[in-house]
């Protein structure tokens, strides 16, 4: 029933995704929904010819805009209705729903904020742009019109609940730090993401040296020094590679959870001198939106439940243990600073609990 459930909710963001209309039904109402960044003039006439449909907003994104009615201290979780007006077209509605235009594109103003009529509703369609990967705004009108694709609120608490990985395939691969590296995929049919496991070394009774390491393409791949997940990556492969035996379990959850293009949005906010931190909250994202449960499910399906864990990051403790895998020994990881990446490591100490 939950994998259903879940899959409800994997074809209403591949709709979102894809620019198209979504119904979203809730205990108290059901909506209609069209992504802000996936809308244009023609797309957004058929969704709403009258040009009436509303702006949904996160809180956090609403504080910026200066709504007269938002808190600073506003829970970015919570929705935040902006009432329609003629000038508010697809290109506004842009600059409304991403920050980093706010430099560039003046926003016209001033804003309204109306009542929500299905708060329930609302808060889940947040949920589920964050989950999408998308920037969580939308065009918001009633529920009883034409949508390519329909989903409960349960449907997303259901996908975001699931964990229903499997091994998919698994294959020796000689990689620079082991010769007899072996690498297993994992498979989930309720997402089309695929993490991947790197195991060094003969499996015995000891626990394993593990590095749970989010996919990086800036840093992994082309070599960024705005972070230091290139460098943390092979340091820990090799350090895997010098203990008995370990894992490193490659997590496809880039920018911390909130995926590729808005990491990318991120950077353009720090270019403007947010840190990292603020730069995802004013996207109106999580400022970590990762899940490590998924790791802990595929060091089950390894048939491992204690490590001892490769990482700064107390949180990937915390979450591997309430996952049940039980962390023997945290083991920092030191590598030095570079001019661009000095900021975004204090911020990670200040303000995100790293540890050394």
């Amino acid at each position: 029933m939950a994998g259903s459930l879940a899959r409800n909710a994997a074809r209403a963001i591949d709709a979102l995704r894809r620019g198209w209309a979504v119904r979203l039904v809730a205990d108290d109402g059901a909506i209609r929904l069209m992504a802000i960044e996936g809308a244009d003039a023609v797309t957004l006439a058929g969704f709403d010819p009258d040009s009436e449909a509303d702006i949904l907003i996160s809180a956090a994104r609403a504080e910026t805009l200066k709504l007269a009615n938002q808190l600073a201290a506003a829970d970015p979780e919570l929705p935040v209705l902006i009432e329609r007006t003629p000038w508010i077209d697809a290109d506004v509605a842009t600059s409304i729903a991403d920050p980093v235009l706010d430099l560039a594109s003046p926003l016209k103003g001033p804003f309204r904020a109306r009542p929500i009529a299905s708060p329930q509703a609302a808060k889940a369609a947040l949920r589920l742009a964050r989950l999408a990967g998308i920037l969580p705004a939308y065009f918001v009108a009633r529920g009883d019109g034409d949508a390519e694709a329909e989903v409960r609120a349960a449907d997303i608490a259901a996908y975001d609940d699931a964990i229903h990985l499997a091994i998919a395939t698994r294959a020796r691969l000689p990689v620079s730090a082991s010769e007899t590296a072996e690498i297993v995929a994992f498979r989930s049919p309720d997402e089309p993401r695929e993490h991947v496991a790197l195991i060094v070394g003969k499996q015995d009774a000891s626990p394993p040296v593990i590095r749970l390491h989010s996919e990086c393409l800036t840093g992994d791949v082309l070599g960024s020094l705005k972070c230091d997940c290139g460098p943390q990556l092979h340091e820990a492969l090799h350090r895997i590679a010098d203990a008995p035996w370990g894992i490193l379990l490659y997590l496809r959850q880039e920018g911390r959870g909130i995926g590729l293009v808005n990491k990318l949005r991120a950077y353009a906010m720090q270019d403007q001198g947010f840190d990292t931190v603020d730069a995802n909250v004013r996207l109106g994202f999580a400022i970590d939106a990762r899940d490590f449960s998924v790791a802990a499910r595929m060091l089950d399906l390894l048939n491992v439940g204690t490590v001892r864990l490769l990482t700064n990051n107390p949180n990937k403790v915390v979450g591997l243990e309430a996952a049940g895998i039980k962390v023997a020994e945290r083991l920092p990881i030191i590598l030095p600073a570079n001019p661009h990446n000095e900021r975004y490591l204090a911020t990670k100490r200040d303000r995100t609990g790293h540890q050394l």
